[in-house]
């Protein structure tokens, strides 16, 4: 138990570190570590929505201050987010269907990381502004708020790859964005589901201490410093990896 619980520690610093890199706050990343050493799924989503909770308010932080975030840019998107978010955490799925379908989302995740990586490379940036439309923004809130609540993930892996590919803002607002709505949508979540009994590991604080050390090293290097690409092809590759391990669990 030792052992599990000091691997996995180190997993979770790690996909804390990437993920934040790119305004993401980890959930996926978490789920699909926890699932690996085989935590049970009614422990795995609360336990992946508080990790996450705290390097999205990192992430949120250092993006801010980094002159990336906007509210104009950010608030279509939580609007709904947070509400559908919410009644997506209420709601828990059996161990038979969780596991195909946080597997499934995963690999999705995956390929469009993958897609929209490749399909933009050695060309200039397009955004065509730095507000995105309000009424597509606000579908596009809803429906990733209610599926990340539903599955125990902020909702920022899908939503920065749309946010590209519809070219509404660029790649570093996009990843404030990110995290701003993966802060608001993992504390929405996270109160749906408290609300039908959670229970939380007794290593939550070892955890959390790791996610936020990543965190603060990841954000801080995302916001000023690294290129996005090579980070995005590393996060495709680990949650391909992981993806196929929970389908296959």
């Amino acid at each position: 138990m030792f052992n599990e619980t000091v691997g996995l520690t180190a997993l979770i610093l790690g996909v804390a570190t990437l993920y934040a890199a790119v305004g993401q706050a980890g959930a996926s990343g978490y789920l699909a570590v926890m699932g690996i050493v085989g935590l049970d799924p009614a422990t795995m989503k609360p336990t992946a929505l508080a990790l996450n909770l705290l390097v999205a308010g990192i992430g949120t932080v250092r993006f801010a201050r980094a002159g990336l975030f906007t509210w104009r840019a950010f608030y279509p998107f939580g609007v709904l987010g947070m509400p559908f978010s919410f009644l997506g955490g209420t709601m828990h799925l059996p161990p038979h269907l969780y596991y195909p379908l946080v597997g499934a989302i995963l690999l999705l995740a995956a390929l469009e990381l993958a897609r929209s990586t490749w399909a933009t490379r050695g060309t200039p940036e397009r955004a065509d502004s730095t507000t995105p439309p309000f009424l597509p923004a606000l579908a596009a809130g809803a429906a990733v708020g209610f599926l990340s609540g539903m599955t125990g993930t902020g909702g920022g892996i899908f939503l920065a790859p749309l946010i590209l590919l519809m070219g509404w803002v660029e790649t570093r607002r996009a990843a404030a964005v990110s995290a701003a709505y993966n802060l608001l949508n993992s504390a929405a979540a996270l109160a749906g589901t408290w609300t039908t009994a959670t229970t939380l590991p007794a290593a939550l604080p070892w955890w959390l201490a790791a996610a936020g050390v990543g965190g603060a090293v990841g954000a801080w290097l995302g916001s000023r410093h690294l290129p996005t690409a090579a980070l995005r092809y590393l996060l495709a590759v680990i949650l391909a990896l992981s993806g196929l391990k929970m389908l296959t669990a």
